[in-house]
């Protein structure tokens, strides 16, 4: 009821105001930039040593950067219904891909919107339902397509022509420059595919980003699993085995099926051939350019063995991060409007991804699991006035709290039903009490990849997983020790202690969420010494 008395009063304030002074002096606009599946390892900011991002980079050097940003369900529509409701998977009930959205729930958009807020949404969608509390929307049909993808509105589906990042993008000036009332606040979701599998570039960064180019491997590329238990040694998203030839690495279902290379066909064929089939004769013959000689080499000389998983690594990151050159060409074009707007010193920007995703880590693609390189996930905020240039913060934060953030953004009062903790105070690097633990959920098994549900708490230094399903294994990690989690010390004896703690740590944090998995509280073991 207070929520509802407060919101009500904000209306005439956020509403009625026609002073054009409201673009520099107002409540901040928010501009929320989502990609899919975007690893912090390819962030020049982040260290990265496989790309140049300058336009992310931007961001971070005029505000904040996370360190420590974490999701709480690292699969893509669960990992956007935490950020719209502010609620862990098994409170908003998406705790799958193959679940429904209940847009008819509150959200953060909503909130904004009855305090007055322009909202929109461009991009991808992906929670099979309309959006709800945005007064525009364009998203992607499904899961969308690189090239000229098909996006929906409250009326139709229009295709469009052109690269989907660079749509995308341009759906989003076109809303900023002429769709909104300059005298109100607007929340704009800027919301990528890229670089999503199966990862095409834009025509124009063929050359640049995908032709010659190598990359460095990950130390953990062979990794042989001898650290861990069933759940890593059988999940299926290994390069090596579970990374097409065809549709991921692009060469030819011709090529791949005479050299008996690939024979889970034909899912793999169709998408091969259905992809090709977007293209524009001229854009065609673009990537018949680069991609032929690959082709023909292949076909000349086949990799085998190790050699194999290697050039599967290497196409792999030259079509990944080629996809990712085009995000930071366009996020520089919406940064150079804010400046050419007058509106950069009102509006706070926000860059984050879904979850994180393995790079050839541990000999993967794709996320899923609780370990760093999919459990951790970009995050730069960019707030003039507020947040001190090129901070890096070490606080554990997750997705799980941008609802809170932004409500507290807009001077509005959050729902008791959100489950996170406001940012403000660790922008404005006021002193605060943070958490000190934070806590993970996954369910999606059986299913794609095959990573088994898991839950597990993570500290500043150690990490705890429970596999609960169909397995009973426990899993315990020094991150100070252990970067790369390769050895599970979970039944060291130097650690009980340790092991103690993190079991009533997870417990507490079970239990303060509402966590209602009985089953898996039970099969927490009783104190071992």
């Amino acid at each position: 009821m207070r929520l509802i008395l407060f919101l009500t009063l904000m209306i005439p304030f956020f509403g009625c105001n026609a002073d054009k002074e409201l673009e520099t002096s107002g409540p901040p606009n928010i501009l929320f930039v989502m990609t899919d599946d975007h690893a912090f390892q390819a962030i020049s900011a982040y260290g990265s040593n496989l790309i140049e991002t300058p336009n992310i980079d931007r961001l971070a050097q005029e505000g904040m950067l996370f360190e420590r940003a974490f999701v709480t369900n690292s699969i893509c529509a669960p990992s956007r219904a935490t950020i719209l409701t502010g609620q862990f998977s098994h409170r908003n009930g998406l705790v799958d891909n193959g679940v429904v959205f209940d847009s008819t729930q509150m959200t953060f958009p909503r909130l904004l919107q009855a305090a007055g807020y322009q909202t929109a949404i461009v991009g991808k969608w992906h929670l099979k339902t309309q959006p709800m509390g945005f007064d525009f929307w364009r998203v992607l049909r499904g899961q969308g397509k690189y090239y000229h993808p098909e996006l929906r509105d409250p009326d139709t589906t229009k295709q469009y022509r052109g690269y989907t990042t660079y749509v995308i993008t341009d759906l989003t000036l076109e809303w900023l420059k002429e769709g909104r009332d300059p005298n109100q606040p607007f929340l704009m979701l800027y919301q990528h595919k890229a670089p999503h599998r199966e990862w095409r570039p834009a025509i124009r960064d063929l050359k640049s980003m995908v032709a010659g180019k190598t990359y460095p491997e990950p130390s953990t590329l062979f990794d042989d699993y001898s650290g861990r238990g069933r759940a890593s040694q059988e999940a299926e998203m290994r390069i090596a085995d579970h990374m097409s030839i065809t549709s991921d690495n692009k060469i030819s279902v011709r090529i791949a099926d005479s050299l008996g290379i690939e024979r889970f066909l034909p899912w793999y064929d169709r998408a091969y051939g259905e992809q090709r089939k977007r293209y524009t004769a001229e854009e065609l013959a673009a990537w018949e350019d680069v991609y032929a000689p690959m082709n023909k080499a292949f076909a000349e000389n086949p990799p085998q063995g190790d050699d194999l998983i290697r050039f599967k690594y290497q196409r792999y990151m030259q079509d990944y991060l080629g996809s990712i050159k085009a995000v930071d060409d366009n996020l520089g074009r919406v940064l150079a409007y804010l400046d050419s707007a007058g509106i950069a010193d009102n509006t706070i920007v926000v860059y984050t991804s879904d979850q994180g995703f393995y790079l050839g880590e541990h000999g993967w693609f794709d996320k899923r699991f609780m370990y760093e390189p999919s459990f951790r996930t970009p995050l730069i905020v960019r707030w003039p006035g507020q947040i001190k240039a090129g901070v890096r913060n070490q606080k554990l934060v997750q997705n799980l709290d941008f609802a809170q953030t932004f409500l507290d953004v807009a001077g509005l009062e959050a729902p008791d039903s959100m489950q996170g903790k406001s940012l403000v105070p660790l922008l404005k690097q006021e002193e605060t009490d943070w958490r000190d633990a934070i806590y993970y959920h996954y369910y999606e098994y059986p299913g794609i990849h095959a990573v088994k549900r898991h839950y597990g708490v993570r500290t500043d230094r150690y990490k705890l997983i429970h596999f609960y399903h169909d397995i009973d294994e426990w899993e315990l990690f020094d991150l100070e020790k252990d970067p790369d989690e390769l050895k599970n010390l979970y039944a060291d004896p130097a650690y009980a202690d340790i092991r103690d703690n993190l079991h009533e740590r997870l417990l507490e944090l079970q239990n303060q969420y509402g966590d209602s998995n009985e089953l898996a509280q039970q099969m927490i073991p009783q104190k071992s010494r």
